[in-house]
């Protein structure tokens, strides 16, 4: 599974980067120091015995016994013979792979000089470490002869005792973890750095659904996210213009409605027929409840109020007291939250609403107060017939109302709900409706634990 999170992903990338680069460049390093340090073995093993030879043949042929004794060393061991291969099979039993060898002894001891090279087929323990470079090849294991002037032969036979490393892993280990330890801090506070601006984008985005009148981001930092802040900083205003010129047209449609409404009912009540003129108040009350519940409406959306840590249950008791002053029963039920930072009159506005729907079509209503640690609900309930389920989201839309359960003749323009839910989603959070399964409708009330 990959991170997420874009700042999960770039450190993912960047530590992967970073260790393999890490892996390649220690194995060639190790190749590059291998080369050397075998080429170094070789010529100093080449070396070493052409200072033997040379020694040997110095010394009378009785005396060289007592030398080879100080001569053997651990990995090169000299012993004396009188009698070898011949040259012609001595010649063919040189490999190629001492080529450069046999090159630098004859530079010394001289082109007529006889040498027999042959490989030891020894296994060494060559592993998986060998292979990447991170411990030393030795020099093949041989037997080389070759005849001093006298004509006598002098053997060196060159084994493995062990392979060496060129550093011990747990100093590799010690390194590769600082490296490792160092980079990824800089990364980290780098991916950081350069997220950050996406993340303060994210929250600006989340506000402006909020309050369309947020203060504007800093257009600052690199040049695209300058860019990206102006770009959203232009939209924002674009937004808040387009509803400012919606709800100025709106709020100076229903206003200047009332005048005509106004003398048009003077004029009605002139009438000397009864019917027709009560048919024509009726329509004219119905469209000046219609203007009303508009400019309500659109001051919903307007959002001026300042927040203020709001007490919901103290509200509700006020609300109570008022209904029941009216006659109407509302049981309050449920937790006691602490105060909430809300926009009081316009979310005493929603809850009005939302309670004067469930008395209209459900009589008797409950108010519960669920205080959550992600949220804060209050879900109104009553006891009506409650809505089709395929209505549930539909009531919400503006002057939308269900004739078959909800009739015109019951009152009301629509707005009702959209007007709560509009209230709600500028305080963050937003309003679901359920049918109860004893029957009713419920109206949940969800808002973030967290200020506006």
């Amino acid at each position: 599974m990959h991170p997420s999170s874009l700042f999960g992903r770039l450190v993912l990338v960047l530590l992967i980067g970073l260790l393999l680069g890490q892996l390649l460049s220690i194995i060639l390093l190790f190749k590059n120091r291998d080369q050397l340090l075998s080429k170094t073995q070789e010529q100093c093993l080449a070396q070493r015995m052409i200072e033997i030879v040379q020694m040997l043949e110095s010394f009378a042929p009785n005396r060289r016994a007592q030398i080879i004794a100080i001569l053997n060393t651990r990995r090169l061991r000299v012993l004396l013979s009188k009698a070898t291969l011949p040259p012609a099979e001595c010649v063919a039993s040189n490999s190629s792979s001492f080529a450069p060898f046999l090159t630098q002894m004859h530079q010394h001891l001289g082109n007529e000089r006889i040498l027999c090279i042959t490989k030891i087929n020894v296994s060494p323990t060559y592993s998986f470490m060998v292979n990447i470079g991170l411990q030393t090849p030795l020099h093949p294991p041989f037997i080389a002869e070759v005849q001093l002037k006298d004509g006598n032969w002098v053997s060196f036979e060159h084994v493995h005792l062990a392979q060496e490393n060129i550093a011990t892993p747990w100093r590799l280990l010690i390194s590769l973890a600082v490296l490792l330890i160092t980079v990824l801090s800089l990364s980290l506070l780098a991916v950081r750095w350069l997220t950050r601006p996406l993340a303060i984008l994210a929250d600006a985005a989340e506000h402006l659904g909020r309050d369309i009148h947020h203060s504007p981001l800093q257009e600052n930092g690199p040049t695209e996210v300058r860019q990206a802040a102006h770009a959203f900083n232009t939209m924002q205003t674009r937004l808040s213009r387009y509803l400012e010129d919606r709800a100025r047209i709106l709020i100076a449609v229903s206003h200047d409605l009332k005048t005509p409404i106004t003398r048009l009912r003077l004029r009605v009540e002139q009438l000397d027929v009864q019917p027709l003129r009560d048919s024509f108040l009726k329509d004219l009350d119905e469209m000046q409840t219609m203007t009303t519940a508009t400019l309500d409406f659109m001051r919903g959306l307007e959002n001026t109020e300042s927040v203020q840590p709001l007490d919901i249950r103290a509200l509700l008791e006020s609300l109570q007291a008022d209904y029941e002053d009216m006659g109407l029963s509302v049981t309050l039920e449920g937790d006691t939250p602490p105060p909430y930072p809300a926009r009081p009159q316009s979310l005493k506005r929603c809850l009005v609403n939302l309670i004067d729907n469930a008395h209209k079509y459900g009589q008797r209503v409950t108010v519960t107060l669920k205080n959550q640690s992600e949220q804060l609900q209050i879900i109104v309930a009553d006891e009506g017939p409650g809505i089709p389920e395929a209505a549930l989201e539909t009531v919400f839309e503006p002057f939308y109302r269900l004739e078959t359960s909800r009739s015109r003749a019951t009152g009301g323009t629509g707005l009702g709900l959209s007007i709560a839910r509009n209230i709600t989603r500028a305080h963050g959070g937003d309003i679901i409706l359920r049918n109860r399964l004893n029957g009713g409708l419920e109206a949940i009330v969800s808002l973030p634990n967290s200020a506006c």
